[in-house]
């Protein structure tokens, strides 16, 4: 037939006759459908062989590639933040510690007490192992190297310590000495007693070592 429209003469190449493109706009198409249909977009390539094959455009490929740069400098940004944030933390933890040291030298009175066996051979502050025969102790306030005199109140036994520890941990006591010190000072018996611990020798920041008030004090 001459009107007919799907004829070979009414099929142009690449173009679907006028009531066919009327009878498809008109036609609902299911929603699973419609999903598995390709999105095209400016700048996009269809394969003249396969007009289901979408290969990227320019556009697309700058868009990918802009992702891939912000994503890696974001992540690089965040990593970097982290890093500084813990620098910070650890530069203010170090100076509050330095903070509440007292350098002062002067006397403080206070319990003492004494490590139990649980922390020997244990590292102390300053990194070394605690060693039960030796003169070291602990003190929250006093600077690591320290060297002072412990005297007890109650029986005026007195010994040479080097704080090279922190604590003791409990309210009111002010310095933990080894189990050999603890036998010169009479303190094994009630486990704690009241002190007096005059500095001899007190590190300064830069460096140099300030005599404290026990200096002056000469006994052995």
């Amino acid at each position: 037939m001459k009107n007919d429209l799907h004829t070979t003469k009414n099929r142009l190449p690449g173009r679907l006759p006028e009531a066919e493109l009327m009878r498809l706009n008109t036609q609902s198409v299911p929603v699973e459908t419609a999903l598995r249909l390709p999105m095209y977009e400016p700048g996009d390539h269809i394969d003249p062989v396969n007009h289901t094959h979408l290969q990227p455009g320019r556009r697309r490929k700058l868009r990918m590639l802009l992702f891939l740069v912000l994503s890696y400098s974001l992540s690089t940004a965040v990593a970097a933040q982290k890093q500084t944030s813990i620098d910070s933390s650890q530069a203010s933890s170090k100076a509050a510690r330095h903070a509440g040291l007292d350098r002062s030298g002067k006397a403080r009175k206070g319990k003492a007490s004494y490590y139990g066996r649980e922390f020997y051979s244990k590292k102390m502050a300053d990194g070394t192992r605690m060693n039960p025969q030796s003169n070291v102790a602990a003190s929250k306030t006093l600077p690591l190297g320290t060297k002072a005199r412990v005297t007890n109140l109650e029986n005026g036994s007195n010994a040479v310590v080097e704080i090279r520890d922190r604590g003791p941990y409990v309210k009111n006591r002010i310095v933990d000495v080894s189990p050999k010190t603890a036998d010169k000072l009479g303190l094994k018996e009630n486990g704690t007693a009241p002190v007096e611990v005059k500095p001899l020798e007190v590190p300064q920041p830069d460096g140099s070592v300030k005599p404290g008030a026990g200096a002056t004090n000469t006994q052995p």
